[in-house]
């Protein structure tokens, strides 16, 4: 994984012109660049705090990218494309364990559970787990979280590694696609897409995979450390406002919420982004007080060492500096 990050970044770094930290608008205002790992409702939180006007109120504007996969998202981070990068922890860990001058830090915990849902082609109202034994699912790209953790739901419901029947061989924004033309037999999807291709008649949803998968660090905030010894300030306005839009999309109902998200999905309904909040306000997605867990912690490197992917564990401690969110949580 490190080896495609490094890749990517070398990619990049010869693509793009080299773009500065956080950078102060004319009218005072502070742009943070930050690059997300796909957009999804599964993200509201993000989206709100910019709809809502909860950045405007810390002085913050967002200019959001999107990386389209963890190892694209780290790249843009490591080579000062992005300020901040939004994906899973894992991609942090694993600059961390092959060494860097300026490490990537974890500062904030957005989602705690896998935001994916499990789509089959015909309905199944009586789905078990162990109806999967000899198909074929698309559940993302190999080393993915989204993929590690599928495959250890599957562990856990004692499958054998020769049960396992997962294709990897598609990029992870283009499954929906590959499974509409007939790859494999389910495949996992976020919403809205999940809601929305099942309202089209084309497959049913039959399972919630972070509900089945438990708590663990999926979705967080990372920024190298030098950023944030400069950018303190900035950081902690930024948490703040997530924080409240966090309470908020805990806190309403779907109905509610879904307007505030149109801004951000202007090509979907309000009826199924209230659908896509209700099924992630279901699995309680969002992580309270935005703070990672040594347990969780331990728990996602559980899940990438059984699928292969881990061949030294990280330490907590050198990755993840939860003190500015606690610190921002306290004084709200």
């Amino acid at each position: 994984m490190l080896k495609k990050i490094l890749a990517t970044l070398g990619a990049a770094t010869m693509a793009l012109f080299p773009l500065s930290a956080c950078g102060g608008d004319s009218d005072g205002v502070t742009t943070l660049k930050i690059n997300e790992v796909t957009h999804s409702v599964f993200y509201a939180p993000l989206y709100l705090a910019d709809s809502l006007g909860y950045f405007e109120e810390e002085g913050l504007k967002i200019e959001l990218t999107n990386g389209g996969g963890a190892d694209a998202v780290m790249a843009a981070v490591l080579s000062g494309d992005a300020d901040i990068g939004f994906c899973g922890p894992e991609a942090a860990l694993y600059v961390n364990l092959g060494g860097s001058g300026d490490p990537p830090t974890v500062f904030g915990l957005l989602t705690q559970r896998d935001g994916s849902f499990l789509v089959s082609r015909k309905q199944e109202p009586n789905f078990e787990w162990t109806d999967l034994k000899g198909k074929e699912i698309l559940a993302g790209r190999k080393g993915g979280v989204p993929a590690m953790t599928f495959e250890y739901v599957l562990k856990e419901h004692d499958f054998t590694e020769q049960e396992i029947n997962l294709n990897f061989d598609v990029a992870f924004n283009l499954m929906t696609g590959a499974f509409e033309a007939g790859t494999a037999d389910y495949c996992t999807m976020f919403e809205p897409t999940a809601s929305e291709y099942q309202a089209a008649g084309k497959g049913y949803i039959v399972a919630a995979v972070g509900e089945a998968g438990g708590e663990v660090p999926y979705t967080a905030f990372s920024a190298k450390k030098s950023w944030i010894k400069k950018n303190t300030d900035e950081m902690k306005g930024f948490l703040r406002a997530m924080l409240k839009a966090v309470k908020y999309a805990q806190e309403k109902t779907p109905e509610e919420i879904a307007p505030s998200l149109v801004s951000h999905f202007p090509s979907t309904s309000v009826e199924s982004l209230a659908a896509s909040i209700k099924s992630y306000q279901g699995i309680d997605a969002w992580k309270t007080d935005m703070a990672m867990t040594e347990a969780s912690f331990e728990r996602l490197q559980d899940i990438i060492a059984s699928a292969g992917e881990l061949q030294k564990r990280g330490d907590f401690a050198t990755l993840v500096d939860n003190s500015y969110v606690k610190d921002v949580y306290k004084n709200l």
